[in-house]
This record gives C-alpha cells, sequence and structure tokens, in this order.
C-alpha cells in the first residue's frame, strides 16, 4: 500500500530495479548539488528573463520536497476533517499547488512581505506558521493562528496578512504594503498573490495603476489554476495572458508545476522591484487537484481523465522527486523516510485539532488592534459588553 503510494510522487523508474548510477545514494555517496534545465519564462516588456538552468543543492531538495508533502498531506487531511464535520463553513484547499507555494518562499527573504486569497494554507506554513496551529484554526479552536476565530479564509502570520475573503481585495492591499515597504525604505518587498478568477476585477487593474505611477515594490502574482470557481479561463477571459494585463508593468508567465522555475522566477521579480524598477506580473501557471471549495466536487466542469493527466504528468511533487534521485541528491528511501515522518507530524496535528477546546464568547472581540490599550465593544445589542485586549 505504501509503494503504491509513493508511486504517485516518485517516479516509476525509481521504483524499478536501479542502475548502478542510481545505487549511489544506497550507500551515502550523495552529490551536493545538480544543475537542472527549467522552462524559459514568457516575458511581456522585459529584455531578459529568469535563467533556463537551476542548480539545487541536496539540502535544497530535501527540505523543498519535505515541505511540500507536508502541504499536500496537510490538504488531504483537512478534506478529510472537513468530511467529518471537524471543519465547518469555507474550506479551499491548494493540493496540486505545492510548487507555488514552496517556489515562492525560496525566491524572497523571511522580511518580505506576502499578502493572498482565501486558499491560503500552503503559504500559512510557508510563511512559519506549524501545521498545528493551521489545522486548529480550521477546527475552530484556541490554538488556531487566529485563535480559532479566522478558520480558513482568515490566517495571518509574521509579514504574512491573509487569507482575504473577498475575490480581489487583497490587490490593493498588497499595492499599499508595498507602498509603506517604499515609504520606510528598507528594500522589502509585498507579493501579492490572486487567481485567475480575480484577475477580471476592477481593483486589480485599479492597484496596477497606483503601482505603476508610484513605482511600488510589489510582484503581482496571479495563480492561473484554469478555472475560476467552476468556470474556465477561457469561457471567462477574453485574454487569458495575465502575465501582460498590467500593460506598462512588464510581466512573465512561469511553469507553477516546477518549483525551481518559481524559485528563479521569484528571485528574478523580486530583484527587479528592489532595484526600484517599480512592479511587476507574474503569472504562474498551476492546477488545483481539490475542486474551488469542498462543496464543489470539481469533476462536473472538468473530467476526472483531465485531473488524472495532470497528477501522471506534470505533479509537482513527482517532478521534484524525479529530479533529486536522477541527479543523485538523494535515494528513494530517503524520500520515503520523510513520507513517513511528514505524516505522523501531519496526525499529531489533527488529534490536537479536534480536541483542543473551542475560544470562549468572552473572547470575541480580542485582538481587534495589535497595540491598543484595553476598551469595550458593543455586542449584539447595547447593553452586551465585550472586552477587547490587544
Amino acid at each position: 500500500m505504501f509503494v503504491a503510494a509513493m508511486s504517485r510522487v516518485l517516479p516509476r523508474t525509481a521504483l524499478k530495479k536501479k542502475p548502478a548510477s542510481r545505487m549511489l545514494g544506497a550507500t551515502g555517496n550523495f552529490s551536493n548539488q545538480a544543475t537542472f534545465d527549467i522552462k524559459k519564462c514568457e516575458l511581456h516588456r522585459l529584455d531578459k528573463g529568469p535563467p533556463v538552468k537551476a542548480v539545487l543543492t541536496r539540502e535544497e531538495g530535501l527540505l523543498y520536497y519535505r515541505r511540500m508533502q507536508v502541504i499536500r498531506r496537510m490538504e488531504l487531511k483537512a478534506d478529510q476533517l472537513y468530511k467529518q464535520k471537524f471543519i465547518r463553513g469555507f474550506c479551499h484547499l491548494c493540493d496540486g499547488q505545492e510548487a507555488c507555494n514552496v517556489g515562492l518562499e525560496a525566491g524572497i527573504q523571511a522580511t518580505d512581505h506576502v499578502i493572498t486569497s482565501y486558499r491560503a494554507h500552503g503559504l500559512c506554513y510557508m510563511r512559519g506558521l506549524s501545521v498545528r496551529s493551521i489545522l486548529t484554526e480550521l477546527t475552530g479552536r484556541r490554538g488556531g493562528c487566529a485563535k480559532g476565530k479566522g478558520g480558513s479564509m482568515h490566517m495571518y502570520g509574521k509579514y504574512f496578512y491573509g487569507g482575504n475573503g473577498i475575490v480581489g481585495a487583497q490587490g490593493p492591499l498588497g499595492a499599499g504594503i508595498a507602498l509603506a515597504c517604499k515609504y520606510k525604505g528598507n528594500k522589502e518587498i509585498s507579493l501579492t498573490l490572486y487567481g485567475d478568477g480575480a484577475a477580471n476585477q476592477g481593483q486589480i487593474a485599479e492597484a496596477f495603476n497606483m503601482a505603476c505611477l508610484w513605482k511600488l515594490p510589489c510582484v503581482f502574482i496571479c495563480e492561473n489554476n484554469l478555472y475560476g470557481m467552476g468556470t474556465a479561463t477561457t469561457r471567462a477571459a477574453a485574454s487569458t495572458e495575465y502575465y501582460k494585463r498590467g500593460h506598462l508593468i512588464p510581466g512573465l508567465r512561469v511553469d507553477g508545476m516546477d518549483v525551481l522555475c518559481v524559485r528563479e522566477a521569484t528571485k528574478f521579480a523580486a530583484d527587479h522591484c528592489r532595484s526600484g524598477k517599480g512592479p511587476i506580473v507574474m503569472e504562474l501557471q498551476t492546477y488545483r487537484y481539490h475542486g474551488h471549495s469542498m462543496s464543489d466536487p470539481g469533476v462536473s466542469y472538468r473530467s476526472r481523465e483531465e485531473i488524472q493527466s495532470v497528477r501522471n504528468k506534470r505533479d509537482p511533487i513527482m517532478l521534484l522527486s524525479d529530479r533529486i534521485v536522477s541527479g543523485q541528491l538523494a535515494s528513494v528511501e530517503e524520500l520515503k523516510e520523510i513520507d513517513v515522518d511528514v505524516k505522523k507530524e501531519i496526525e499529531d496535528a489533527a488529534q490536537f485539532a479536534i480536541t483542543d477546546p473551542e475560544p470562549p464568547l468572552e473572547e470575541i472581540a480580542h485582538h481587534l488592534y495589535k497595540d491598543n490599550p484595553p476598551f469595550e465593544v458593543r455586542g449584539a445589542n447595547q447593553w452586551i459588553k465585550y472586552r477587547s485586549i490587544s
């Protein structure tokens, strides 16, 4: 059963008898690094783009693999908890888009700023939130990253501003964060993510305009997973070249299923913004395995064969594991050990998430402000008062 599961994320050749060159991993004689060809990005208003070769060290490969597996298994566990009714309300999963989450974080600094839409669990983890705090927030318990009051769509962390439920609303907010970075002159940047559906919102165009006028250090990132809710991009957008939507703003289209391609493109975009050239638009071509949300089975507007084809040919974890093994950075056995460790981490976090107590009613008004003296907040009527503590 374990081998069958591994076959979905490891190269099929790796599960067969390996040639002598591949057996080096079994004795611990791994390469320290390997160089791989990556897909060339399509460019808009740029003379040159990211490199077409990327170096992957053994340490990076194992780290990226673990992080992608954590996100994948965390989302699958969230699916299970939702169906068991431990998670209520909205829940938007990002399995299939792990290369976007991991690659973006690998291309920026820890003190850079990230804001995204409601499909946020993977980015929450990459911004430093623990699996336990994410799953516990999903179940609405006190140990959650938003103290059980935010749920799937409203998670926050240091240098991470959500998780925003209103489609496209994070666009102007991300531009505002970039304005703060420019005002402070700290060379930090804002990564502002939105989906292909949100790309048609007017507020995104307004954010583009202000960012271009003021040369804000903002990387606008469209996660194009081909479907806005249940509508294909070709039916919703007259132009699906989202990386060109900034008009005067430079853009690049990136293979969002390849973590190395995302990493190199993000480094390129970050350098562009940090150098004072203003904003840039990055389109990540990716795919989500689940439906839009847990209420969407995801197969009424696309076929099961289409989803399976992506899993078999373009799965981001499979592509990375193939490179790790073929580049002799690690063995299949070592990757299996990571899988076992990740599975235990997820199971332990899930157990905590369903047993941690719910927040008491008297804390409903807490944390309205980060730093503020305690004050009273009116409840459902004027006679009900709650105390807000930062």
